[in-house]
This record gives structure tokens, sequence and C-alpha cells, in this order.
């Protein structure tokens, strides 16, 4: 995995290849087939993990929350799962980019690429729950991708570097507007749906 990461960050997704990772580990070429199928089984097994460490983040986030306020604001506990959100496109700007950027492998033929998918969406929609005890699954849902939309949005821009085009140069202003944004949220998510 580690050389498959290594290519994509080097040359780009399309270098993809189980030859060139054989290649890169100076292996027969077709050694990688006895552990992947394809192409897109390596890919679904890259963008898996990616989506597995950054549950960690987010649980970790969560829990060291959990830990310095047990009895805090669920609000601001959403508030800190944006921010973790945030936090990791910036630090792990690649896998961001391959989870969220990037076509994903048919989840039929990966169903555990699909379970690793959903396990960051479950996390926020808890923290939803939080706030809103008696919302519907299906208010709980919208409220969630409301909510992981905005953020990405957000992360989207930072990543591309386009805050400074909009004016928001310092890093104390890219503070207070994230810090704004992740406000509206938790004040939109805490209303009931009109």
């Amino acid at each position: 995995m580690v050389e498959a990461m290594r290519i994509i960050s080097q040359e780009g997704l399309g270098a993809l290849s189980l030859r060139d990772v054989a290649r890169r580990l100076n292996i027969s070429h077709q050694a990688p087939y006895k552990h992947f199928q394809s192409r897109e089984h390596i890919l679904a097994e890259v963008i898996s993990r990616a989506f597995s460490d950054f549950t960690r983040h987010l649980e970790r986030t969560v829990q060291s929350r959990a830990v310095q306020s047990p009895d805090g604001d669920p609000k601001e506990a959403l508030a800190t799962i944006g921010r973790a959100y945030l936090e990791y496109a910036l630090q792990n700007p690649l896998q961001y980019r391959l989870m969220f950027e990037t076509p994903l492998p048919d989840f039929k033929e990966h169903p555990g690429l699909a379970d690793k998918a959903g396990q960051p969406f479950s996390i926020l929609k808890e923290a939803i729950r939080a706030i809103r005890k008696d919302v519907t699954e299906k208010d709980l849902t919208m409220a969630a991708l409301f909510a992981w939309s905005t953020v990405h949005g957000v992360a989207s821009i930072t990543q591309s570097g386009s805050f400074v085009a909009l004016g928001l140069q310092e890093a104390q202003e890219l503070s207070e507007a994230i810090q704004y944004v992740m406000s509206r949220v938790c004040t939109v998510v805490s209303n009931k749906a009109p």
C-alpha cells in the first residue's frame, strides 16, 4: 500500500498499476495479483485505508473532547468534528483527494470500502443526534448531509488556496471564517427543518 500511495503522490492516480507497484518493489510483475485482482482492487484498498485513517482521526477528536469536557455542549462537539474534518483535509491532502475527489470503485464489488466510507458520516450523525434527540432518521440524514457538504466546501476551498482569492489571507481570518461556518452549521442543524 505504501508503494501504491507513493506512485499516486509522485505521478498521479493515472500512473497506478499493479505492474508499476511490482517494478518499484523489485518483485515479479505477477506477485501483486496474488493479493489484488486488478488496479481497481488496489485502489479500493488504498481509499479504504484512507477512510479508516480519517475515521480514527475523527474518533480520537471526539474521544479527546469527551475527556476534556464530559458534560460539554453538544453543539460544540459538532463544531469540534467539523474542525477535525478540516484539520484532516489540510494535514492529509492526498488521502482527502482520494476519498472525496476521486471516483470511488464500485461499492458492489468492494463492500468493505462502502462500510469504511460510511463510518465518518455515522460519527457526524451521532453528533447531530445528541443535539436533536427527537429527530427522525430522514431529517437526521438531511442535517448530516447539510453539515458534511458545508464543511467539505470549506475544506475544498482551503485545499485549493482559494481563500486568498476571497480576501482571507491571514491565518487568523481563516480561523475566524471556519469558526463562523461551524457556528452557522450548528445553528441550522439545531433547528427543526421548515
